[in-house]
């Protein structure tokens, strides 16, 4: 599925992040940088030790505690197609969306937009961001990974593709419904 917004196309599909080939892949990464399940484990296996070298450089330079929620780093793609990982930190919800995890979540999105504008990027592929292992429900995920990315646009206009990898069809669908709502 694929709509454009002010010229940004935006494109919903089934698939393995970790074959994207657009400039930037974004890990739903956790605080430590250091690789865990899901697509964290996935982008650092395929992408090999040049990520990993330099995620513990983030954190000891500028993370020592963690990255924080909502925040947003890049490193090298390793051997991944892409050129770059940007690794963003989305909430634990368990569950749960309170105003706190939507605002946080929100915020793991639209910064690694600014982030990618930041770096000269025009192309970059998502992952569902904490919908996996951090328990949020998928279509409120959806819809607050949509308005992210619509204010970013509307304020920003400079990404060329933005893409949605999910990595199953139901997942898909839940995105597909929140996004037929734009």
């Amino acid at each position: 599925m694929e709509i454009k917004i002010n010229g940004t196309k935006i494109i919903l599909k089934v698939g393995d992040i970790t074959e994207e080939d657009t400039q930037a892949v974004v890990n739903a990464a956790n605080s430590t940088l250091m690789g865990g399940g899901g697509v964290d484990g996935a982008i650092h296996a395929k992408g090999g030790l040049s990520i990993l070298e330099e995620c513990k450089k983030i954190r000891k330079d500028i993370y020592p505690d963690g990255l924080p929620t909502g925040e947003a780093v890049i490193t090298t793609g390793g051997n991944l197609k892409a050129d770059y990982v940007i690794h963003t930190v989305g909430p634990i919800c368990s569950g749960r969306f309170t105003e706190r995890e939507e605002k946080l979540l929100y915020r793991a999105y639209y910064n690694s937009l600014k982030l990618a504008k930041e770096k000269g990027i025009k192309s970059i592929s998502f992952p569902s961001i904490s919908t996996g292992a951090y328990r949020c429900p998928v279509d409120k995920a959806a819809k607050t990974a949509f308005r992210a990315l619509i204010d970013f646009i509307k304020n920003e206009n400079y990404i060329e593709e933005i893409r949605f990898v999910l990595f199953t069809y139901d997942v898909y669908e839940i995105y597909k419904e929140a996004f037929n709502g734009i």
